[in-house]
Parts: C-alpha cells; structure tokens; sequence
C-alpha cells in the first residue's frame, strides 16, 4: 500500500524547498531507497512542468567501486558526474543506509582519493544549484535511534514534514545576531572555547537545503578559535563510530584531537592542511530532533545543541577560506540532560541550558 506522506515530503522537496520551475532541469539521486520515493519526486516534478534526471544507488556497489578505486576511474567519474551537475538548475538527495558502516573496510588512502576527485562535484552543487538533501529511514536507522521501525518511521515524517516556514521571522532574528556578534564565547563541561565571527555572514536554515531542518550556521575566522571544545554526541565518519571527540585549538588549528579512537580521529583530521581549522560554526533547534542517533543530518539540528566542524567551509556562502576535503560536522548537546551549557555573542548570553533568551528568538526553543 502506497504512503500518502511520500507525496507529501515530495511536493514540499520540488516546490519548497528547491523551489523548481516550468523547465527546469532537476537531478533526483537516490541512494537505497524504495521505488515509491523515485516516483513520487518524478511526478512532482513533473506536475511543476519540469525535467526530472533519475541516479540510483545501491552502497554495496559504491563500497565495491572505492575499495578499487584509482585516480584514472575516479577522475573520469568526476568528470562525468560534474559535466550533468552543470546541466542542473536543482537537485535533491535522498539517502537510505542499510548499513551506517558499509565503507568502514574501505582503506582510508581509496576514501581520501575519492573525496578529492569528487570535492568538485559537490562545489558545483552547492554554489550552483537549489539543492536538498535528506535521508530515507530504514531498519537500520530505527536501531541507531533505539526506536521501532514503525515509530521511526512515524519520527521521520513528522520531522520532515515540519512547518519550517512558521520559524523563519525567528530564525532570521538569530542570523541577524551572529551577523552583528564579533566574538563567540562558549561554555560547557569540558568546554571553553573562543572565536571570531567578524565579517563573515550566517545562513538560516529553514527546509531548504537539508531535510530535517533547523540551523543557523556561520563559520569563524579561520585563526581565531581558542581553547577547547568537547563533543557529547557520538558520530560515524567515513564509516567508523567515534565518541567523546575533544578538540583543542591554538590560532584557529587543532593542536590535540582525543576521542575513543584516537588514532582514526587524527588520521582524518591529517588528511589535509585544511583538516585542522574549522569550516562552520552552527547552532541548532529542531525541536523534535531530542536525541543523537549517529546521523548528522538529524543530529546537527538537534533541539539545544551546537556543530563545530572541522574542514571545508561553504564556499561563497559562510566562507573563511579553509579548503579540505574533510567536513565533519562534530555536535555538542547543551541541554541540562546533556550537562548544559551557554552561547555568549560579545556581552550577550544569548542562549542556556539549550533554550534561546532574546524574546525574538524563543520560538526556536
């Protein structure tokens, strides 16, 4: 039996959320996902009278494709995925996982490879296209959240079928004070950490690039950030779990990186120069996101938290300048069940203990 809230979640990705128009190009890539979410996005589009281009793709096949790739294959790839990303005036990602740590075997010199061939390809989408991106829930995420598949998947839908809409008057509120805030100051268990945002812009998010949504992110001057922050939320990254991450930063670079894999963690933060400063500086509300469930686009929203993320920075958006192939999107928790927490922007606390103080943005709490 079809799902109407598959149709539901397609109509508001092509005409919210990316906005398509009467032909227009749209590039729907779906990644281990049922038959249903194809064609549901292939009607939407097609009833906002444009031109739907489909990519299916299973992650057994692409772990087999990275275990043996060479820059030969993958340059070519590259080519041929940035030439059709070009064509492109929209683009929507809906991605399933079976299996978070499929490409936990993949040796990280073949991940690092295809990450750089690849970088490319994900510049062009993100400077040059209306892009969402948002994950399918399967079996395997209803475990990671501790949930039944069928809550999970009640879960999925109510978040995504959130009235982002509803929150932007606030959500602009708080872009206009990291706009405004020269210096970050904040304060946790296990974490004191200064930065700059002075100068560079912050981008409110409200449905329309990833799906769940609730975010306002910015980046810090690259040299800036000082002292430590630690991270509450567990992750997975190119396919291994870490926990307890603890960075500590001297001029804007990390300078000690701790976790329960150590080791892992600072062979991905010496993938590159650029691996060592941070790309993006976030603060998130969605307030039905409560728990981490080693999902990044569900935990970077989760309701009272922060995302600081080592790596690459939005380029031409939040942009510092930092180049890497890394973005690693690492969160911290600052409700009291997590230990609380504030966020000062110059004299003003602006939030604590997860919850917004300025009267104009407590709607995001």
């Amino acid at each position: 039996m079809h799902d109407p809230r598959i149709d539901l979640l397609a109509k508001q990705l092509v005409r919210y959320s990316t906005q398509v128009q009467k032909g227009e190009k749209v590039l729907l890539d779906c990644y281990d996902t049922p038959p249903a979410v194809a064609l549901a996005l292939i009607r939407a589009v097609v009833a906002a009278k444009a031109i739907p281009v489909v990519k299916l793709h299973d992650a057994t096949v692409t772990r087999e494709l990275m275990k043996h790739a060479t820059p030969e294959g993958y340059e070519m790839l590259a080519k041929n995925n940035l030439d059709l990303m070009k064509e492109m005036d929209a683009y929507i990602a809906v991605r399933g996982s079976h299996n978070i740590t499929e490409m936990s075997d993949v040796p990280a010199a073949k991940m690092q490879l295809v990450m750089d061939k690849l970088r490319p390809v994900i510049n062009e989408r993100v400077n040059h296209t209306k892009w969402c991106v948002l994950r399918w829930p399967t079996a395997a995420m209803a475990q990671q959240a501790g949930m039944s598949s069928e809550a999970f998947e009640d879960f999925f839908f109510r978040v995504c079928l959130l009235d982002y809409k509803a929150l932007l008057p606030a959500m602009n509120a708080l872009k206009k004070y990291m706009d405004a805030a020269s210096k970050v100051h904040i304060k946790g268990p296990g974490t004191d950490l200064t930065f700059s945002l002075k100068g560079l812009k912050a981008i409110a998010c409200g449905g329309t690039h990833n799906i769940p949504d609730g975010e306002v992110f910015s980046a810090p001057v690259k040299n800036s950030v000082e002292g430590v922050v630690s991270y509450n939320a567990p992750t997975v990254y190119q396919g291994m779990a870490f926990d307890n991450v603890r960075l500590e930063f001297k001029e804007g670079k990390i300078v000690n990186a701790t976790s329960n894999n150590t080791k892992a963690l600072n062979k991905v933060l010496d993938s590159d120069e650029g691996a060592r400063y941070i790309g993006e500086f976030a603060i998130g509300f969605n307030r039905e996101i409560r728990e981490p469930m080693r999902d990044i686009l569900f935990d970077e929203k989760i309701a009272g938290s922060f995302h600081f993320t080592p790596g690459q920075a939005y380029e031409g958006v939040a942009d510092n300048g930092n180049r890497s192939s890394v973005h690693w999107d690492l969160v911290c928790i600052q409700r009291p069940d997590y230990g609380g927490g504030e966020i000062w922007f110059d004299d003003t606390l602006i939030r604590k203990n997860g919850k917004f103080l300025p009267k104009d943005l407590q709607k995001l709490n």
